[in-house]
């Protein structure tokens, strides 16, 4: 058994399939209604959420694990043996990370690595999963292992394209004006992680399939320096043009493996339904 617990947080959003092979444990983040807070992953589904959301006419908050939150996760694995290595949404994006650097300092020094994975969903995903290839071929030290992490961030790609902007809108990221024109151009922004923040890194027009197209053109621009070790395709209510998005890859790229995996509740509630997202990593 390996001395080192890898940890992420929920919106890393990973399938349980890749999270019970690999051993991790996800530490859940909270979304809040006026009436009732549910634990990212476990209490409320993505069409749950968009429902409550259709009833309430308004978007829920979202919110980080407490500091005692991640002492209760951490505590039994420090206290069998292990050393924890947790990597977290950007900092740019959450109070999450910081919040687990407090925890952290409860412990001896070194017993708990907090790596800022400088993105989000599986662009989170891709640094957690290279961490558990890291331990398998022998990496038996969390400050070496978080050491290298933190230089894998620089290689993830992450980028979605929204289907609707009505939940940029209810977030305040779109303003009624440039709901109204944007809809009426069926314009889909591509929003990019940079620097461990969101921007819109191009706005495509037409229709969703469209916008898929242009996606995957983006991602395939340096197709030989791509990791095909793995390659998300992540998306929200979207199941086909996730199934479409998968195919051409697979055909694009050959022997890449392409994942396809469900956007969780955190994530769904910035973006909103029928996102799509291609994330990948570049080759060292």
């Amino acid at each position: 058994m390996s001395t080192i617990q890898i940890m992420a947080d929920s919106t890393c959003d990973l399938t349980p399939e890749l999270i019970e092979a690999n051993g991790i444990r996800i530490i859940p983040l909270y979304v809040v209604f006026d009436d009732r807070t549910y634990r990212d992953g476990r209490d409320l589904t993505t069409g749950q959420l968009y429902d409550r959301v259709a009833e309430l006419g308004s978007l829920p908050r979202t919110s980080a694990p407490s500091p005692a939150d991640f002492v209760e996760v951490f505590q039994p694995a420090v206290a069998s043996g292990c050393s924890v290595v947790y990597i977290s949404i950007s900092s740019e994006l959450s109070s999450t990370y910081q919040n687990a650097c407090i925890a952290a300092a409860e412990f001896p020094e070194g017993a708990v690595q907090v790596v800022d994975s400088r993105n989000l969903s599986t662009g989170i995903g891709l640094t957690v999963l290279k961490a558990a290839d890291y331990v398998r071929q022998g990496m038996t030290s969390a400050v070496e292992l978080a050491a290298r992490l933190r230089e894998d961030t620089a290689r993830v790609e992450a980028e979605f394209v929204i289907d609707t902007l009505d939940y940029l809108h209810k977030g305040g990221r779109c303003s009624g004006t440039q709901l109204f024109i944007g809809s009426l151009l069926r314009i889909h922004p591509v929003i990019k992680v940079t620097d461990g923040r969101m921007i819109v890194a191009e706005k495509l027009r037409g229709r969703m399939d469209k916008a898929a197209a242009g996606l995957l053109d983006r991602a395939l621009e340096h197709r030989d320096r791509i990791d095909r070790t793995r390659v998300f395709v992540t998306h929200s209510m979207a199941p086909d043009t996730a199934q479409w998005l998968k195919e051409r890859l697979e055909q694009e790229l050959g022997s890449a493996n392409v994942i396809v995996t469900d956007a969780g509740c955190v994530i769904s509630s910035h973006c909103g339904p029928g996102t799509v997202g291609i994330l990948l990593m570049m080759k060292q």
